[in-house]
């Protein structure tokens, strides 16, 4: 764990040698046109453009500009200089914000900057059947300069008349270094479990190139690949010993992230390893709705495909569940 710290800190982005100015005050929500009077440009013309501009709908001010300019040619020059003049304003506050996400962004305290959520869900029968199911998971991202960290823990764990049937682990640490825009290079620390599927530990260390094939405010596409060196300890075997396996792997990986409406989110994760002897993916779409604040509903399913599975088992596991999640 000292050296998980360690190395979050050796990743975080370092103090820039400029620091950002702190940011200017911010412009005045409304701003007042003083168009000069005149017997050509009807009042309901001064009312849309005015609204337009209060509302900050730049499509609809345009629109409506373009049209009074040639409706209206004798006003030309009082329009263009009262959009003029919110135009300015309209940068000046958007500098402003840089300015200020930049200094956020430029925090090298390694506690700054997280966002995230906890999932959580449970199930319990008695009667003919007694079951209890459990599912637990956190997710924990930190979003620098440079340097983004994604944390993920989960477990997921069933019993059936008192004998345990489900036990699946995963604890992964990704960081990720942004060359530019849209490319970025990440690394990967990885350990699962799944005793039932007949793996009692599975350790992967990789790294590769991510780019990021959609980047909009409400969706956004990242697609992964690499090298992996992966160990697998069977269930019954230490490692080292004939239940263990050492391969070198190639792993590729999608992230879908989709805003539907502010309280509608849809996700999709992908990924792969190739590896000799063993091929195995795991899928999971998932369905957000917004209840109370920052709680969430999710429905989620999930498939996981091992090939050869050292117990024999069906190659294909699915799962539908229905969680809680607090946003943080």
């Amino acid at each position: 764990m000292v050296c998980l710290f360690s190395l979050l800190l050796l990743a975080t982005d370092p103090v820039p040698p400029i620091q950002p100015e702190p940011p200017a005050p911010s412009a005045p929500e409304v701003i007042t046109i003083d168009l000069p009077p005149s017997r050509t440009l009807p009042d309901a013309v001064r009312t849309l453009i005015q609204t337009a501009i209060d509302t900050r709908d730049e499509a609809a001010l345009a629109a409506i500009v373009k049209v009074a300019a040639k409706a209206f040619p004798d006003n030309r020059g009082a329009i263009t200089a009262a959009t003029a003049q919110h135009d300015s304003e309209v940068a000046a506050k958007r500098r402003s914000d840089e300015q200020a996400r930049l200094a956020r962004l430029s925090n090298p305290d390694p506690l700054a900057n997280w966002s995230g959520e906890v999932e959580l869900g449970a199930s319990r029968a008695t009667g003919n059947t007694d079951n209890l199911a459990l599912y637990a998971a956190i997710k924990a991202d930190r979003t620098g300069l440079f340097w983004r960290h994604s944390l993920r823990l989960r477990a997921d764990l069933q019993t059936t008349s008192g004998t345990a049937t489900t036990e699946r682990i995963l604890a992964a640490w990704q960081p990720n270094h942004q060359v530019d825009d849209d490319f970025y290079i990440y690394g990967l620390a990885q350990f699962e479990r799944d005793r039932f599927l007949g793996i009692a530990d599975r350790e992967t260390l990789g790294g590769g190139i991510g780019y990021s094939v959609v980047q909009q405010p409400a969706m956004k596409l990242d697609v992964e690949g690499g090298p992996a060196l992966r160990h697998t300890g069977f269930a019954g075997g230490e490692i080292g010993e004939d239940g263990g396996r050492t391969t070198i792997a190639g792993r590729a990986s999608m992230k879908f992230r989709w805003t539907i409406s502010p309280s509608l989110h849809v996700s999709q994760d992908v990924s792969t390893f190739l590896e000799s002897g063993n091929n195995n993916a795991s899928a999971t779409t998932s369905l957000d709705t917004r209840l109370i604040g920052a709680i969430k509903a999710r429905f989620s399913y999930n498939l996981q495909y091992e090939q050869n599975a050292p117990t024999k088992r069906e190659p294909l596991d699915t799962l539908s569940r229905a969680t809680l999640i607090y946003s943080f």
